[in-house]
This record gives structure tokens, C-alpha cells and sequence, in this order.
């Protein structure tokens, strides 16, 4: 062999050597690759595990709990009704009465915020008009010649929304009822921008000084506090024809 082929044959075998040390070295590359996505999949197909054994105990924690609600608010109208019929005057007996029917509306107005918690949509106004309904029997007096009025547009909304939305309404009718002598009326409309959702009534209005963020009141800040939750905007004025409140909700489509 001369001396050029020698060289020339050094040459290959050291060329040969780095190509197969650098894929050894991209083969290690890879197979530490491999076994880290692998084991990062493991971890997170146990956390996914793991999360939905922690949402499923949280639904079957929350299904006792409405069970164990609903079973308490019946033992009170009932224990409310033996009380009734062991009254040893009308006058008692029909406060107890009218307690049992509160209560029970209560059952019904809890009932009726999480009974669609399973349905990605929801015809908003019928809602309404139930929850009203429920809520007209538990805080206003039979024949007291008051009524909650549902009015407006017939909308569908996220589910997501209408528990915060309910909660809302249920706080403004339950101030409307302290203050009010009237009809309450509560009325949803879209906007160029999302929606519109009002509670109004007649009672004695708010001064053109009122700042929602400056009360006291455990019933606005858990007004406010849904209302920044859903994305809306607050907004106070007088209602219909210039008498008592109205409080509108905004928020998007």
C-alpha cells in the first residue's frame, strides 16, 4: 500500500470514527429525550387522574350536600306546620304558617339556582320568571297587592352566568322589597355591546351623591363582587317615570 492510500485510509477511519460518535452522542440525545416526554406523560396522565377523581368527589360532595339542604329545609316546614296546628291562637298559627311557606320558597329558590348547573345554555327569561316567582312567594305578603314583574327580551346565556346572575337579582328584589311599596319590576333587553338586565321599583331613590363602592351594606358588596365576577358594569338611576330605582347590570353577549 503507498503512502497516499495510507493517509487517505487514516483519514476515513478517523471521519468514520466522529460520524458514529456523534450519533452515539445524538442517539444518547435522543433516547434521554424519549425516556424524559415519557415520564413526563406519566406524570401528567396521573395528574389528570387525579384531577378527575378530585372533581368527581367534589360532584358527589355537593350532591350530598343539596340532598342533606333539601331534607333540613323539609323537617323545618315541617316541624314549622306541627307547631301551626298546636298554636293555641290564629294569629300564631298563621305566622307559623306563613314561616313554613318561606321556608319552603327558600328550598325552591336555592333549587332553582343550581337546577340547570349540567346545561351549557339556558332560555334566561323562563329562569327568570321562575326565580321570581319563588322569590315573590318568599318575601312578599298573600294579597299584599305587590308583585314582581318579568318583562323584556327572551335571551340564551352560558350557564356560567346564571347563578351569578340570579344571585343578583335575588339581592336587588330583596332590597326593592325592603323600601318599595310598589310593583318590582325586572326586565332583560340586549345592547349594542351584550345585555341588560334591571331591577326598578318606586321606592324613595338614591341621592345623586350615591357611590356604590363607598357602602356599608353586605347586600352591595355582594353585588358588586358578582358583578366584577361575570365581566358587567353596575349602573344607578331613577326608575320609571322618574320615581324610585333602577339598577341595571351590563354585561357581554
Amino acid at each position: 500500500m503507498t503512502i497516499p492510500n495510507v493517509a487517505t485510509e487514516n483519514q476515513f477511519q478517523r471521519s468514520t470514527r466522529r460520524a458514529i460518535s456523534r450519533e452515539t452522542r445524538v442517539s444518547k440525545k435522543y433516547l434521554a429525550t424519549k425516556v424524559a416526554l415519557t415520564a413526563a406523560l406519566v406524570r401528567e396522565k396521573k395528574l389528570l387522574r387525579e384531577k378527575c377523581e378530585l372533581l368527581q368527589r367534589q360532584h358527589i360532595l355537593a350532591q350530598e350536600f343539596e340532598h342533606r339542604l333539601a331534607n333540613s329545609l323539609q323537617l323545618i316546614v315541617g316541624l314549622l306546620s306541627l307547631q301551626s296546628s298546636a298554636a293555641t291562637t290564629a294569629e300564631a298559627a298563621e305566622q307559623l304558617t306563613i314561616a313554613a311557606k318561606r321556608v319552603t320558597a327558600l328550598g325552591r329558590v336555592h333549587q332553582r339556582l343550581h337546577l340547570l348547573d349540567h346545561q351549557r345554555n339556558v332560555q334566561f327569561k323562563q329562569y327568570l320568571q321562575d326565580l321570581c316567582d319563588d322569590l315573590s312567594d318568599l318575601l312578599l305578603q298573600e294579597k299584599a297587592g305587590r308583585a314582581v314583574v318579568v318583562s323584556g327580551t327572551n335571551v340564551k346565556l352560558p350557564t356560567a352566568l346564571r347563578i351569578p346572575l340570579g344571585f343578583i337579582v335575588s339581592e336587588l328584589i330583596t332590597n326593592s322589597v325592603k323600601y318599595a311599596k310598589g310593583d318590582i319590576i325586572v326586565r332583560m333587553e340586549k345592547s349594542t355591546t351584550g345585555h341588560l338586565l334591571s331591577v326598578s321599583d318606586d321606592g324613595p331613590g338614591l341621592s345623586a351623591a350615591y357611590d356604590p363602592g363607598r357602602s356599608k351594606g353586605l347586600s352591595m358588596k355582594i353585588i358588586q363582587t358578582l358583578v366584577k365576577q361575570i365581566g358587567g358594569a353596575l349602573q344607578f338611576a331613577p326608575g320609571d317615570g322618574g320615581r324610585g330605582t333602577r339598577v341595571t347590570v351590563a354585561f357581554g353577549p
